[in-house]
This record gives C-alpha cells, structure tokens and sequence, in this order.
C-alpha cells in the first residue's frame, strides 16, 4: 500500500510541476512576443506585471520540486519499527503517511493523510514505534501500527 501511496503523490506532485512550467513557459513567450510589438509606459508595465507574476509561479514550481525531492528520497519497501520518513502510521483510526504536507488522498477506500516530519503532529510521530501515546491540542493520539 506504501507503494502506490507514494506512487499516487509522485504523479500528482509531477503534474503540478508539469503544469507550472508550462505557465511558466508561456508567459515567456508572451513577453517575448510582447517585447517585439510595443514601446512605451505600457509595454513596461505589461512586461514587469508578467515578470512578477512569472517569479510567482517559479517560487510554487520550487515548493513543488522541493516536495518531490523529499518523495524521491523515500523507499516503499522497508518496514520501520519506528516511525521515519516514509512510515505508514496508523493512529487513532487514521492513515498517516510521513513524507511532506500533500493532500489527503484516499486508496482503497482508506483515507491517507500525508504528514510532514516537521509539522507539530510529524514530529511527535518522528521515532516513535507501535503503542506511543500522546497529546496534540487536547486531542489524544495513540499508535496502533507502523508500516
């Protein structure tokens, strides 16, 4: 099941990156084609709107491939007994996938939350193994399996 989990938020994490660079890309050809037909204030301007918007999209396609890195480094195969990057964690009826904050997904009929190990639930997951119990804002957790 890690398998295709991981799968599933490569390919979706690849499409995103897919479709960034092609906003990206177009925007390049329009200043391009912009460049070679106008002068003036408001060609300037048409041309800084397009830069600021092109440095938007190269910053969430960086978010992107930053995310993607971290899926890359993770190995479907291996089995923690204490919960790592790319544990599969089952606590209080929920599916917890260590890897990077990605949407909630759903496989086989089981909901699968992707949790990063730096955020307040990641890292009390981080090193722990089958039966660690603890609190995150008032709510108890309890670890039922690690995969």
């Amino acid at each position: 099941m890690k398998q295709q989990i991981l799968q599933y938020h490569q390919q979706l994490l690849q499409d995103k990156i897919d479709v960034f660079r092609d906003m990206i890309s177009g925007l390049t050809e329009d200043a391009q084609n912009d460049a070679k037909g106008s002068a003036g204030d408001k060609h300037e301007t048409a041309l800084s709107m397009m830069h600021i918007e092109q440095e938007k999209l190269n910053h969430k396609l960086k978010e992107f491939l930053d995310q993607k890195s971290i899926l890359d480094k993770i190995d479907a195969s291996a089995n923690h007994s204490k919960i790592a990057l790319g544990s599969l964690v089952q606590a209080n009826g929920m599916l917890l996938f260590i890897s990077s904050a990605l949407p909630k997904i759903t496989i086989d009929d089981k909901t699968i939350i992707a949790v990063s190990p730096q955020s307040p639930l990641g890292s009390k997951l981080m090193g722990n193994e089958v039966g660690f119990e603890f609190e995150i804002n008032t709510t108890k957790f309890k670890i039922d399996s690690v995969y």
